[in-house]
């Protein structure tokens, strides 16, 4: 999953770095110049972090501390490490974060599990201690499905209590439900890359989807009872030849994709979007009855990729977001109050993806 942060932030700021600053604000600047004009649903706006790549930021349970995944070189990192955060005491512009990762191999996918003293990721460390190589850039945006991806439990000091699983392949994009019971991650043992749930032990796996194509990025309802995540579903034999072909080879082309929701067992599958392009990174409003994605549908070019908000049943779609460059990756708070998100708004025309938290309003 994370390697499509840095496909997607290549594309938004690879024609449109020179535009960053349009507005005239900048890296430190207070809330409230953070936030365009047309962004209603945000009452306020914090930015969290201050270079480098950071992405996937989750709240614990009880919305006080954040996890998520950077490789910012001033944090002494080579490649995606695990970082916590206590939201009340953060001042990550001037105090590194601690890690919690191995530091070892590349890391992904960091979810706090129920009681906000462990939490998940996935690691490729027992493969290698050191970064998995990444495939060249070619005529098509592609990313690496790292077959050393292993789910891990650890403990906020960084100390891993459990391995989640232990199968050949791919196994990664893991999150938590609400109700604290169950784990919706993303598998290639059976072929293809498909949804599987587990208990919250690890047990019990079952799967959940069986279309042709890359499933993931899943994301429980607030009741438990629905995931939403994103979806390509090659059609003609062109593309069925082309997507099977890179899978053998490791790859995937995160490009064309929609927004899917179905029941927790697997049932009532729907498409929710039909957009066109990349529609990724999901995540359900707070009442259940509405999905937060990104999506570069309405860019010309492709380039811009904004927080849109639709009904489940695909209508009243909304734009949350209006930067020009890299909106992505939301996240409510628990209790509905908070949203966080990545963005390259305001980086001073580099590349850097950054954290920003907003006091949401309906």
């Amino acid at each position: 999953m994370r390697l499509i942060l840095t496909i997607f932030t290549a594309l938004a700021l690879g024609l449109l770095a020179s535009s960053c600053n349009s507005a005239g604000k900048n890296i430190g600047a207070a809330p409230d110049t953070l936030r365009y004009p047309q962004e209603k649903h945000f009452k306020s706006l914090r930015q969290l972090t201050f270079g480098g790549n950071n992405a996937e930021a989750y709240f614990s349970f009880d919305n006080k501390k954040i996890v998520f995944q950077s490789d910012y070189a001033a944090w002494n990192v080579s490649c995606d490490q695990i970082f916590v955060v206590d939201l009340a005491k953060s001042d990550m512009k001037n105090t590194p974060p601690r890690m919690v990762s191995t530091s070892q191999g590349r890391t992904t996918c960091a979810y706090f599990m129920p009681g906000n003293k462990t939490f998940l990721y996935a690691s490729t460390h027992l493969g290698d201690a050191a970064c998995p190589h990444v495939p060249p850039r070619g005529d098509k945006y592609v990313w690496p499905i790292y077959d050393t991806y292993d789910i891990f439990v650890a403990d906020l000091n960084g100390k891993i209590v459990k391995q989640l699983t232990n199968e050949p392949g791919y196994d990664a994009e893991a999150t938590v439900s609400p109700k604290g019971d169950k784990i919706v991650f993303t598998s290639t043992r059976s072929g293809d890359l498909e949804l599987w749930t587990m208990d919250i032990d690890g047990g019990n796996l079952r799967q959940v989807t069986r279309g042709l194509g890359y499933d993931g990025g899943a994301f429980f309802s607030p009741d438990g009872s629905k995931l939403v995540f994103r979806a390509s579903r090659p059609k003609t034999e062109a593309e069925i030849k082309e997507y099977k072909e890179l899978l053998a080879k490791g790859l995937v082309q995160p490009t064309n994709m929609e927004i899917y929701v179905c029941n927790v067992d697997g049932s009532d599958l729907r498409q929710v979007t039909n957009l066109g392009k990349a529609n990724w990174a999901p995540y359900f409003h707070p009442s259940g009855e509405k999905i937060l994605f990104s999506s570069n549908h309405h860019s010309t070019r492709g380039y811009n990729f904004n927080i849109f908000m639709v009904d489940l049943d695909g209508s009243n779609l909304r734009q949350i977001t209006f930067d020009d460059t890299f909106d992505a990756f939301p996240m409510f708070s628990y209790d509905g109050k908070k949203l966080i998100f990545s963005s390259n708004r305001f980086n001073g025309g580099n590349r850097d993806t950054n954290l920003f938290i907003a006091e949401w309003a309906d």
